[in-house]
């Protein structure tokens, strides 16, 4: 039963990665408005730490570096990649052992991978970029935020937590089964499937599902490290993700929001952003246009709102 959960969990999520979103009734027409992706501007492989990592920059603008999900890849952003390559020039990754990049022989390890992220795009010429990472992208997003905060700018962390204990207790049972024992279950869902198609070592999906099952059993609380984050953030969730809400609230209050009043003229708003979107679960987040619209204002620096004093001075 809970390998039939862990899988159905995947599974839908990666259901996501083969067909492409259709616009649901009600939406706005700035969700349904779509324009073309940009073609890679720079496409290939490069070498950090030991891991062969490949990348696509598309798209023209401040530099933002996109974050894929747990057994996903860049192109799960297919429907979001439109809205920010127009608008940003976006360096998609495969992060370690995932679409393209092969996993190695190096443990599986987010703070790791923060690194090398922060070394990726150093060595394709960056100083410093935005980030925006999505559920497991999103975990290496904060690891990098926190481990080399001089390469990030701003910070966008969707669909994550700071601490192991923030998703759902059934969550956690499901992951701790997470494993080789599932490969051959899993041939026939859209994940495999998408990741065979471009892996340059399929035979490697089960040692994969053995890092992630591993990496997912260790504890963690990284507080201290949300606190000391000095860059703005934003955190975007779905209203029926997989995390807590209080998790959620609380991951807002250590980055210093929630608590207290703003007050009339905005004197005490918050540096930070939470967003919480409605009518989305956590498996599809990283496909709503929702996201995208979010996201570039605060990437931006912008905001839309106006205080009282301000509406009315007319």
């Amino acid at each position: 039963m809970i390998r039939t959960t862990v899988i159905v969990l995947l599974a839908t999520a990666a259901a996501m990665f083969a067909a492409p979103v259709h616009a649901k009734e009600g939406k706005t027409a700035m969700e349904t408005e779509t324009k073309a992706t940009p073609a890679p501007t720079r496409s290939g492989h490069i070498e950090i730490n030991g891991v062969n990592y490949y990348y696509e920059i598309r798209g023209k603008g401040e530099p933002l570096l996109l974050l894929h999900g747990g057994l996903g890849l860049i192109d799960m952003f297919g429907p979001v990649l439109p809205a920010l390559a127009n608008a940003r020039e976006v360096i998609g990754v495969d992060l370690q052992g995932h679409g393209r990049t092969a996993l190695g022989e190096r443990p599986m390890s987010v703070e790791a991978l923060g690194d090398d992220m922060a070394a990726l795009v150093k060595a394709l010429g960056y100083n410093q970029v935005d980030v925006l990472g999505y559920s497991f992208g999103g975990m290496v997003a904060f690891r990098m935020a926190a481990q080399r905060p001089e390469s990030v700018r701003r910070l966008v962390i969707a669909s994550a937590p700071f601490a192991r204990d923030g998703f759902y207790p059934e969550l956690l049972e499901a992951q701790a089964h997470v494993g080789e024992a599932m490969a051959e279950m899993m041939k026939n869902t859209p994940m495999f499937q998408s990741y065979a198609a471009v892996a340059p070592k399929v035979e490697d999906f089960p040692k994969l599902l053995n890092a992630m099952g591993a990496l997912m059993a260790k504890p963690y609380d990284w507080s201290a490290e949300a606190r000391s984050l000095k860059m703005p953030v934003m955190l975007v969730y779905g209203d029926s993700d997989m995390f807590r809400p209080e998790h959620i609230i609380q991951f807002y209050q250590l980055l210093g929001g929630g608590l207290k009043d703003a007050g009339w003229m905005r004197e005490t708003m918050p540096r930070n952003r939470l967003a919480i979107l409605p009518d989305l679960t956590h498996y599809e987040m990283f496909a709503a246009p929702v996201l995208a619209q979010t996201v570039l204002p605060f990437l931006n620096g912008q905001s839309g709102a106006k205080s009282w004093a301000e509406q009315v001075a007319k």
